[in-house]
C-alpha cells in the first residue's frame, strides 16, 4: 500500500525535525538549513549531509560523502529503509556522520 501525500509529507517532517533535534543536542559544530522540504547539515569541515523529499516515488533521500541513498518508508516497522542496503535512516546518519565528521552521534530513534 503505497503512501498519500499528505502522510508521506507527515512522515519526512517528523524525521527531518528528529534529525535537527538530534544535531542540536548534540555538541557538534553543525550549520543546519531547512528549506522547501530539504534539510541541509553543513559540518565544520565543509562536508554535508542532505536530506530531500521525492513526493512523486514517496521516497526520503539522503546525499552523503559516500553516494546517495534512498529510502522508503516502512509501515511495518515504522522507519525508513534504504532501497538498496535495507539500513535504517538512523543507522545510515549514524555511520555517514561518523564518516564525515568523526563523531557518533544516536539516530536510533529513526
Amino acid at each position: 500500500m503505497s503512501l498519500s501525500e499528505s502522510r508521506f509529507h507527515d512522515l519526512v517532517d517528523a524525521a527531518q525535525q528528529a534529525v535537527e533535534d538530534i544535531f542540536d543536542d548534540s555538541d557538534l559544530d553543525v550549520d543546519l538549513e531547512n528549506s522547501g522540504g530539504v534539510l541541509t547539515v553543513r559540518f565544520a569541515n565543509g562536508s554535508q549531509l542532505i536530506l530531500s523529499r521525492q513526493v512523486p516515488i514517496r521516497q526520503l533521500w539522503l546525499a552523503a560523502r559516500s553516494g546517495g541513498f534512498h529510502f522508503d518508508y516502512d509501515e511495518d516497522g515504522q522507519r525508513w529503509v534504504c532501497d538498496s542496503s535495507g539500513e535504517s535512516l538512523g543507522e545510515m546518519l549514524a555511520r555517514t556522520t561518523l564518516e564525515q565528521c568523526g563523531e557518533e552521534l544516536d539516530f536510533s530513534e529513526l
